[in-house]
């Protein structure tokens, strides 16, 4: 290819290839100086290459000179004696593959302007194709899509060599339309499968793509019938399965559940955790089948069984579910790091929302009272101001509870019945107990932790406190608040103004000493 010297040669010579290409079949070879351009190193020359490969083969396709049907060796073609019509539409078409697959292998380019003309280009080739199909239709009314182009759109953007986060976040755009969100889950789905398959180790680039990939597919909340479509179709037939909700729930299920059964690295496990409970369980056909997962993560300890322990109650208390082990896995939780560690907010939140029950049996209750009350002795300010109104709320929900508050008679400290070693709530033995931890923090250095601690000593009122406003209470914002207090009005000394040293005008230090 001749190409012209300055800014813009490259472009209009491609253009010129192009129109030479889509006026005259015999111009066909130009085709390969086209594809060549596209093999360069040069940034622009790849860009405008791409551009004339999406002009010339969506004309192509939109005017249905490519072959169609089960593609048939080149070589065979070309020996044979079918007609030049025939064997110029087959050859067309190798030449398309070689395209996509080309434009395939841009994803992968460090420059992120060729990656996303790239990915726009095939986008534009899977919308082509699907009102175009280059496959016979198995029988009359058949639902046609780009499958393997696009599945190979998809593999390209979960690549295991490359973070690929900006480039997803492009193609969420696409995750709009009904028909691509399915598609994109059925080959998500099969992706994943095959870059574990056989595989010891899968790098975490890989996992980071699949998640950011993922977690970009969200189902309707509403009960509707899909119909916003990327590929246009003159009637949409009920017995597509692309046009029903219930469908796009189990492939949005057969993708969760095809990713979260491998190990996952932890920092992708806590990911999936923080967004299981609002943009995971709500869309599953059987919610039921994250046990497993959620199980598994429940048993990690620290951060990610305080996330686990929120997703199983979410199927205890909306899905039925059975999990005797529930309560005991968050009293383990308790220690004194809880106070310390930076989803302490979100710990202590979730802690409010599973014991919000009123049913909840007494003698669990006060094992967490009395866990959270025996901590409490160790916590800093900016915890205690959290907890122990959270303490004063279980004691309100549960007025069986109070009777820790109401032992005058108690047994001494060195006789305290609870057992803080008992992992077991039931075997704690904390409703023999007493709170007198909360009688100890009345004498707290700090001012408001004594007042907060004090609140035991009156009776309790019917309406709870809401602990949302200090869970991100920090130190800082505690300094802060008492400097912003004002001190009282300073006291009056004197209402007669001194008028000499000693009070008198003529007094001996008045004639020596003066007030200045």
């Amino acid at each position: 290819m001749e190409r012209e010297a300055g800014p813009g040669g490259a472009r209009r010579a491609l253009g010129r290839l192009v129109e030479a290409v889509l006026a005259n079949r015999g111009k066909a070879n130009a085709v390969f100086d086209i594809l060549a351009v596209l093999q360069s190193e040069d940034r622009e020359e790849i860009q405008e290459a791409v551009r004339a490969c999406s002009r010339l083969f969506g004309a192509l396709l939109a005017r249905g000179e490519l072959f169609v049907g089960q593609l048939p060796s080149e070589e065979v073609v070309m020996a044979g004696s079918r007609g030049a019509t025939r064997k110029y539409r087959v050859w067309m078409r190798h030449r398309y593959h070689s395209c996509c697959n080309r434009l395939g292998e841009l994803l992968a380019r460090s420059s992120f302007q060729v990656k996303e003309l790239a990915l726009s280009t095939l986008m534009k080739f899977v919308q082509l194709e699907g009102e175009h199909p280059l496959e016979k239709p198995k029988w009359e009314g058949n639902y046609l899509f780009p499958h393997q182009l696009f599945k190979s759109v998809v593999g390209g953007l979960l690549s295991a060599d490359e973070d690929h986060s900006l480039l997803l976040c492009q193609f969420r755009e696409y995750l709009e339309h009904d028909d691509i969100r399915y598609h994109t889950m059925q080959a998500a789905a099969d992706a994943v499968a095959r870059a574990t398959d056989g595989r010891p180790e899968v790098p975490l680039t890989f996992w980071n793509n699949a998640f950011t990939l993922l977690s970009s597919v969200s189902l309707p909340r509403q009960e509707r019938a899909p119909s916003s479509f990327y590929v246009k179709h003159a009637e949409l037939s009920d017995k597509w399965k692309v046009v029903h909700l219930r469908e796009h729930r189990k492939a949005f299920q057969q993708m969760w559940l095809g990713f979260l059964k491998h190990q996952l690295p932890l920092r992708i496990c806590k990911k999936v955790l923080v967004i299981t409970h609002d943009s995971i369980l709500p869309h599953l056909a059987q919610p039921s089948l994250m046990i497993d997962f959620l199980a598994r993560a429940c048993d990690l300890g620290g951060a990610v069984s305080l996330l686990a322990l929120n997703g199983l109650f979410i199927l205890i208390h909306k899905h039925n579910l059975e999990y005797p082990d529930f309560y005991r896995k968050l009293y383990g939780l308790l220690d004194p790091s809880v106070f310390h560690v930076k989803y302490r907010a979100r710990f202590f939140h979730l802690a409010d929302l599973f014991l919000s029950s009123s049913h909840l049996p007494a003698y669990l209750v006060a094992a967490f009272t009395k866990r959270l009350a025996r901590l409490a002795l160790t916590a800093p300010p900016e915890a205690l101001l959290t907890v122990l109104p959270f303490i004063c709320n279980l004691l309100r929900r549960h007025p069986a509870c109070r009777v820790l508050v109401h032992r005058p008679r108690g047994s001494e400290l060195d006789a305290d019945p609870y057992d803080p070693r008992e992992e077991d709530p039931a075997q704690s033995r904390a409703l023999e107990s007493s709170l007198w931890e909360l009688q100890a923090l009345q004498r707290h250095y700090h001012p408001e932790v004594s007042k907060a601690a004090s609140a035991v000593n009156q009776a309790l009122s019917e309406a709870e406190v809401s602990i949302a406003p200090l869970l991100e209470l920090t130190a800082f914002q505690i300094f802060e608040r008492e400097l912003e207090k004002k001190g009282p009005e300073p006291v009056p000394l004197e209402f007669i103004p001194a008028r000499g040293l000693l009070g008198q005008r003529a007094d001996l230090c008045a004639q020596h000493f003066t007030l200045s």
